[in-house]
């Protein structure tokens, strides 16, 4: 038998040659393990960005509900079991012990070969039937029609946003991304479609229209009102909910969070949930190193900001949080990003900057970071992320701002400089209490 560590190390050298995305692989080998995700029911989210808060919302709203709600998501942050949460609790280390275990022992004598994400979405759901989840609530990994989470018949889909992301795979265009996105809707069951723009809400609603999917559009079916930055209320098919409060930062949240109860009122009365349920449950979410203040003097603020949209939300959210404090960045990419057109927005936002590489293979060089930056402000590298991180510590005045941007692995390496035990004792107490 594995340890944990030589467990992690198998799930993450699982690599084929080159992505190759298709569902067959993951499909027989869940039949091999005695089809696992239809043991629960699920809610099944994708999209550029705010899928990750919408799903935390979701499974708040469902824990406050009273039923055992699993939760998939990803990256992680720091600790892997952060992906699979189970009511209120992380996957354990011996459970992931032995999924995996029990997953090979299905799969390998018929030498299918899956990729980390489709053994980690296997783990996902042999620990969902295992420990008799009601339902479960499922991100997407990578687009959705081909993603290995797409195996899932859902009782409601959920379409969070479309943005330039992942183009390599997915298209060049926001209408070949919607598409791929789009991938999710099921023949007759119905979707949920947030803030998008108009050119991908036509490519949504016509593939919803031939799947004989009932569409709910955001701010058609339901919507968000907004009568000072205090008294905001949510209006939907059955639900009116006034005075929202949520736990998780930024204004653009709202709008995620009424993506996630115009799903849930679509599951009514199948999964019941009351309004006052519904509105506690999204006041005590929690979803880290998003729009996160980890410091106030210095103001340090973590956000997992990764593509140009992403980069546009952070723009008009930042002012109300620095206050006119000068902005210090630290800032690390994948090369897969579409960096090259944050770096001008980023420059706006800092007087300078330091550019750093986190421990992936995926991540940009800091020398080609550090030339893109040199035209627009001052720039230096630093090669390891958290000693880049101590010494913007070390030099900011209280009364600065310090910014952490580009990627949620970069956020996972600075995390545990300002709190050491955040990670467990969220991970094993606080999100018990809030997700």
């Amino acid at each position: 038998m594995l340890t944990y560590q030589q467990t992690l190390e198998f799930l993450y050298h699982l690599e084929i040659e080159r992505m190759d995305l298709k569902l067959e692989r993951v499909t027989e080998a869940l039949q091999l393990c005695g089809s696992p995700q239809q043991r629960f029911a699920a809610i099944h989210v994708a999209g550029t960005n705010g899928k990750g808060s919408t799903a935390t919302f979701l499974h708040s709203i469902l824990r406050t509900a009273g039923y055992r709600v699993g939760l998939f998501t990803s990256p992680h942050l720091i600790d892997f079991r952060e992906r699979i949460r189970l009511g209120t609790r992380w996957i354990t280390e011996q459970e992931v012990i032995d999924g995996v275990a029990e997953i090979r022992a299905r799969v390998e004598p018929a030498r299918i070969q899956l990729t980390p994400f489709e053994m980690m979405t296997m783990l996902a759901f042999w620990a969902f039937a295992r420990t008799d989840m009601e339902i479960a609530v499922v991100e997407v990994g990578l687009g959705g029609r081909l993603d290995s989470t797409n195996v899932l018949c859902p009782l409601v889909s959920v379409i969070t946003s479309i943005g330039l992301d992942h183009q390599a795979y997915l298209g060049n265009t926001e209408r070949e991304i919607a598409y791929e996105k789009g991938g999710i809707i099921k023949p007759t069951i119905p979707v949920v479609i947030g803030h998008v723009s108009p050119e991908s809400r036509e490519v949504l609603l016509n593939l919803a229209a031939e799947r004989s999917s009932p569409a709910y559009l955001f701010n058609r079916e339901f919507a968000i009102h907004e009568a000072s930055a205090d008294d905001v209320t949510y209006t939907g098919r059955q639900w009116h909910i006034p005075n929202l409060q949520l736990g998780l930062r930024g204004r653009f949240q709202y709008r995620n969070a009424a993506t996630a109860l115009a799903a849930l009122e679509l599951i009514q009365p199948t999964v019941p949930v009351t309004v006052a349920q519904a509105a506690s449950g999204l006041q005590t979410a929690y979803w880290p190193g998003r729009l996160e203040v980890v410091s106030h003097a210095p103001l340090v603020i973590l956000d997992g900001a990764h593509n140009p949209q992403a980069l546009e939300t952070l723009q008009a959210e930042l002012p109300a949080l620095v206050r006119g404090r000068r902005v210090k960045l630290l800032f690390a990419v994948m090369r897969d990003k579409d960096w090259r057109v944050m770096v001008p927005m980023l420059a706006q936002l800092a007087s300078e900057v330091i550019v750093t590489r986190v421990q992936q293979a995926r991540a940009e060089d800091p020398e080609q970071l550090r030339t893109a930056f040199a035209s627009f402000c001052p720039v230096r590298i630093v090669a390891d992320a958290p000693e880049a991180c101590r010494q913007l510590l070390a030099l900011a005045q209280p009364d600065e701002a310090i910014l952490i941007a580009g990627s949620l692995f970069l956020v996972g390496e600075v995390y545990p400089l300002f709190s050491p035990t955040v990670m467990t004792t969220r991970g094993t107490e606080t999100l018990e209490e809030k997700c």
